[in-house]
């Protein structure tokens, strides 16, 4: 990862993929992007 992305969890499926912050708040708003779940419950990480 670079100083720039965080690793985002999907609490649903599970799936574990790196994003920027752009990415990381599209995520936020619109769900998933492997499973289309909700993200309430996801979680980023730097």
């Amino acid at each position: 990862m670079t100083p720039h992305e965080h690793e985002f969890t999907c609490s649903d499926c599970g799936r574990a993929i790196p994003v920027t912050e752009a990415m990381l708040e599209a995520t936020l708003r619109h769900g998933c992007p492997v499973c289309g779940a909700t993200v309430e419950g996801g979680k980023a990480t730097a």
